[in-house]
């Protein structure tokens, strides 16, 4: 009878075979092959684990059993059949903990990411939503001791945001940032409302995986890059040297700026940062279009112009339309406690992918 933990003996077989090449002289001196050995191996850490914990139970199991098997003294049995109770329920749990670990994992699940945030529909309010969201995502960051660093914003008046993009740099940051991907939309009574009446508004967030210049290869000849005054607030210029950066892929045209920074260099880096970012993204549409449609359904894959979530202020309601699931307690979530949104999220995902690999 065949076992999940059949599936871990390859895994544990990969793993070895990893630490043998890692300790081969000729491959010690290989720093981008020791790079990308060390990577695999850590992401096998928890299925060799799994394994390991599995053994060992099997062998506790084992000895209990030959213990009732030999009969002897009574009290000695009753202890070896509660332990042997103990131990078998401690195996299925394991057993169920590992389908979800052997669940097909996102690749880009530890990548740093650059946000955007754009406003939507509805005039002023929806660039203080927006404004909102970048404080919400910020706070949550910080919340996680993730560091976050704006590299291009556009301010509305009255402390709002046309649009805003940076980038959080954090251990898991796109794991758990990918399911604010889509159309959010807010209702509420703005401050300016006289009559107070509700109003509906929307932002668009948009998370991009972080991509090395190694993965996204780009040509020189392709870009054409522009150096401009930054501009702040009302049109001025922030400063008095051109450090504002803009790169246009010509190829397809995208269009990426960066001025946040005081530096053109820094500027540059950012913008090619974000460049990269973005067609990383676009390559990985591509390979997401080749996918099944069941794979397709996973919450993490929502399209930027989705409508995922709506925070309902009269009603102190948010929904995730996603899951058809109701969060209370707007002013904590907006402070960045967004822990039980992203891990319902999560578990509705692997509930998903469950079904879709046990079927």
């Amino acid at each position: 009878m065949t076992s999940i933990f059949d599936k871990l003996v390859p895994i544990v077989n990969r793993y070895d075979e990893i630490e043998q090449l890692m300790a081969d002289p000729e491959v010690a001196t290989d720093f981008a092959r020791i790079q990308e050995l060390g990577k695999e191996r850590a992401s096998l850490d928890e299925l060799v684990d799994f394994s390991s914990k599995h053994q060992n139970l099997l062998k506790e199991q084992g000895d209990l059993q030959s213990v009732l098997s030999d009969g002897g003294d009574p009290e000695l049995v009753v202890m070896a059949r509660e332990e042997l109770e103990s131990v078998e329920d401690q195996l299925l749990t394991l057993a169920e903990a590992l389908q979800f670990a052997l669940l097909p994992k996102d690749p880009n699940d530890d990548r740093d990411v650059i946000v955007e945030i754009r406003s939507g529909t509805g005039g002023r309010e929806a660039s203080l939503f927006a404004a909102d969201l970048y404080r919400l995502y910020s706070r949550f960051a910080q919340l996680q001791n993730w560091k976050v660093d704006v590299m291009d914003s556009n301010p509305s008046d009255l402390g709002g945001l046309n649009k805003i993009a940076f980038e959080i740099q954090g251990k898991g940051a796109f794991s758990r940032l990918k399911y604010e991907r889509g159309v959010h939309r807010v209702q509420r009574v703005p401050e300016t409302e006289a009559q107070g009446r509700i109003h509906t508004s929307t932002a668009t967030v948009a998370v991009l995986p972080q991509a090395d210049e190694v993965e996204v290869k780009i040509n020189a000849e392709d870009l054409r890059i522009d150096i401009f005054h930054a501009g702040g607030h009302g049109g001025q210029n922030v400063n008095k040297v051109a450090t504002a950066v803009r790169i246009v892929y010509e190829p397809t045209g995208l269009v990426v700026v960066c001025q946040d920074e005081r530096s053109q260099h820094k500027n540059k880096q950012r913008a090619m940062s974000m460049l990269r970012a973005r067609l990383f993204e676009s390559e990985q549409e591509k390979q997401d279009a080749e996918i099944s449609q069941n794979r397709k359904s996973q919450v993490g894959n929502a399209e930027r112009s989705e409508k995922i979530r709506t925070y309902n202020y009269p009603q102190d309601r948010i929904t995730d339309h996603r899951v058809s699931t109701s969060f209370h307690g707007i002013p904590k979530v907006m402070d960045g406690q967004l822990e039980e949104i992203i891990d319902t999220l999560i578990s509705w995902e692997q509930a998903k992918l469950l079904e879709e690999v046990t079927s």
